[in-house]
Parts: C-alpha cells; structure tokens; sequence
C-alpha cells in the first residue's frame, strides 16, 4: 500500500491504524501531533487500507465531493495542499466551516456537487484529484461533470454507494452500470469493495481520458 506523505501507520492503544497530524475533529485517538484516521467512518481510509494506489501524494490540490461534516477532508486536508471541500446540506456544512478554523488549507464550499458551475469560478483548475463521496444516485454522472476541474494526469478517487443508485438492485450490477458510465470520461485503474469496513460499497481509481 502506496501512502501519501503525510499519512502514516501508527499504534493506538496497541493497534495500529492509520494517522494524519491535524487538530482532532471526531473524538479519534491521538499520539501527540498525530491523530487516528477511522476507516470505518472513512470510505477514503477504508480505500487505504484495502490496498488501493490512490496516487494521491502531499500538498496535492484536491476537489473533495460530498465533504459531510468534515470527518474524511480533515484527514485530507492534513496532508494536502488547498482542500475545496463541497457539501450540500446546510447542517453538516456548519460542523464542516468548525474543522476549516484549524486548517488554512481547506475551504468549505455550500454547494451541490451535481452542480459544479456553481463553484467553477472558486475552484481552480488542473487540481491534482478528486476525492467522491457522494450519497445520491448519478454518481457517475457527478463524477464526470466535475471532471472539468483535474489536470490530464489528475486521479478519481472515489467511492460509488450501491444502495444510493438503486437499493433494490445487486450491488455488484450496480457497480458495474456506473463503471460503465464513467468510462466515457475515465480510464479506471482499480477497483475494490470496501467491506467489511463498508457495506455495498466499491472504491475505485480513475484518471481522465
């Protein structure tokens, strides 16, 4: 497993996890400067820790979709250079403006990652990577909307919620509509399921076409 610098293995409490030195934002164990990254409240830890070359590296230039209440970007933010973070729902986007107090790097955008127009003058252009974590059906679809935003040899990393596309449909059919879709804008590199840290979920490593 390739980690960017910046994110390290560590031992809390006799177990080691993964780590990112940043002010704690969810109750996370901490070892001095370093704080525990949660993989079962992180798809993008998970994605870590399953083994997947993110080719994510320090002081990359991210567009973080689907930020939440900050729980994941803080980790990113820790090791990233500029973080934009968007979230659509009020609610988690004031928790969300809380964490980007302690980190300069991360901008808390109140925006619908559905509709990336409404923050193309904000969000610069040739970013290193995206990171998705979106709860809503179209996934792919966001994913290629927003691919304006990455340079020629930018990376996706994402993760793709089967129960929000179509909570009838297998998992596995599901994963393979939106893989299809997203070919028409990416080249996938790997591919993953999350459990047993995620249940229906699959991370997935792309870059642009």
């Amino acid at each position: 497993m390739t980690l960017p610098d910046g994110v390290e293995r560590r031992h809390f409490d006799s177990e080691e996890r993964l780590a990112t030195r940043g002010p704690t934002v969810y109750g996370e164990p901490t070892d001095g400067e370093w704080r525990a990254w949660d993989a079962r409240r992180s798809k993008l830890g998970a994605t870590f820790e399953k083994g997947l070359d993110t080719g994510l590296e320090g002081d990359d230039s991210v567009l973080y979709l689907g930020a939440a209440s900050g729980t994941t970007v803080s980790h990113v933010a820790d090791f990233a250079g500029p973080t934009y973070a968007v979230e659509f729902a009020a609610r988690p986007a004031r928790d969300l403006v809380g964490v980007a107090e302690d980190r300069s790097r991360l901008f808390p955008l109140l925006k619908d990652a559905r509709k990336p127009d409404t923050y193309a003058h904000v969000v610069e252009s040739d970013l290193d990577a995206i990171v998705q974590d979106v709860a809503t059906r179209g996934q792919a679809r966001v994913a290629l909307e927003n691919r304006q935003f990455l340079a020629g040899d930018g990376r996706l990393v994402a993760a793709i919620k089967a129960r929000s596309e179509d909570v009838t449909a297998e998992p596995a059919d599901v994963f393979a509509e939106v893989l299809d879709e997203l070919e028409a804008g990416y080249e996938i590199l790997d591919t993953e399921r999350l459990e047993p840290f995620h249940d229906d979920h699959l991370a997935l490593v792309a870059r642009p076409k």
